[in-house]
């Protein structure tokens, strides 16, 4: 039996992969702004699922949430940070307000509960943490300017994390989907006020999207029980068919550049 803390746990990837450790009989402590959207799994699971409300923005009460999920388990294995959302907007567009809130809740929540769980999986001396990207953390798109900074900010920061907490017994995987059919850009999203002169690039990433296949989110489940399982979890797992076939094509683009622009990126060290 493996103990799981997941962030976001009412929809989305955070709600299925909650049903999913609970139906083959993991425990779960999940978190939701809302804790009536967790009421039907306590009625079916009973005292393996414990709910707690959590704003992952506030750094006190991660620190809370995560010691009352191990008092009431004894023991942490798999932390999911899982809660975060997508603005969506142009750079210009994009105000203040939201642009902090976006990397508070995406960047800063992941932050402050991995440092609430890290005391707990040091002393235990094991544990995994699973941090949920995108193949937005990998590459970017038009009118996601702040959700691409949260998510490449979450990249950069696991990627550190895992080599510094490899000796101490612990694993990182950070997990990177592709389109899924959860509400990231329906309910859960933030659109900013739009400026006319970027309308064309919303009616072509309307047009771009309105034929890609989506995933589904409960079958994601099998991918994720079988990485936590694993002995030797990788550091990124792609999820979905469009993320294993956007991100090679990716990396070969700049692979090309890069070689292009060899010589000049060489001069730069002088003689």
């Amino acid at each position: 039996m493996k103990t799981w803390f997941i962030t976001g746990g009412s929809r989305g990837f955070g709600r299925v992969w909650t049903q999913a450790a609970l139906e083959r009989g993991d425990q779960v402590a999940a978190t939701a702004r809302n804790l009536d959207s967790l009421n039907d799994l306590v009625e079916r699971f009973g005292d393996r699922i414990l709910p707690l409300c959590l704003d992952v923005t506030d750094r006190a009460a991660d620190f809370a949430a995560v010691k009352a999920a191990h008092e009431h388990f004894g023991q942490l294995d798999v932390i999911v940070n899982n809660a975060g959302y997508g603005l969506f907007g142009a750079i210009e567009e994009v105000s203040e307000a939201e642009a902090r809130a976006q990397i508070e809740t995406n960047l800063f929540g992941a932050l402050w509960l991995t440092q609430a769980a890290l005391p707990y999986l040091r002393a235990q001396g094991s544990g995994h943490i699973l941090m949920v990207s995108s193949i937005g953390g990998i590459g970017a798109f038009p009118l996601l300017g702040l959700y691409h900074a949260s998510k490449w900010g979450l990249e950069g920061m696991s990627e550190a994390l895992s080599q510094e907490v490899a000796p101490l017994g612990i694993k990182v995987t950070l997990i990177e989907p592709g389109g899924f059919s959860t509400d990231w850009s329906g309910s859960s999203a933030v659109h900013a006020a739009p400026i006319p002169v970027y309308d064309s690039l919303r009616d072509a990433r309307a047009k771009r999207t309105a034929g890609v296949k989506s995933g589904d989110p409960i079958a994601s489940s099998l991918a994720i029980l079988k990485l936590v399982d694993a002995e030797n979890p990788p550091l990124r797992l792609l999820l979905g068919e469009f993320a294993t076939q956007m991100v090679p094509q990716l990396y070969e683009r700049r692979l090309q550049v890069w070689a292009e622009w060899e010589d000049v990126a060489i001069a730069a060290d002088g003689d």
